[in-house]
């Protein structure tokens, strides 16, 4: 992942996927890195948790706020 990207969140694919959707609606650009499915293929496997959100370094002051309320929400 390049250097311009913080990641910011790690969790089951569900949780993950909720949370980008979140951050798309206030127009905040994201990638997620699915670990899961590459040690799938690659013929190994990693824990179910294993999926990453990766946010912009310059829209990390805005995710913030949003990723915190989110975490909060679901309990972590």
């Amino acid at each position: 992942m390049s250097e311009d990207y913080t990641k910011v969140f790690t969790d089951d694919s569900i949780l993950v996927n909720r949370l980008q959707t979140l951050l798309k609606e206030v127009e905040i650009n994201s990638k997620i890195r699915d670990r899961v499915e590459s040690a799938r293929l690659a013929g190994f496997g990693v824990p179910i948790n294993s999926i990453e959100l990766f946010v912009l370094n310059t829209d990390l002051e805005m995710a913030t706020p949003i990723i915190e309320a989110y975490k909060e929400k679901i309990n972590l």
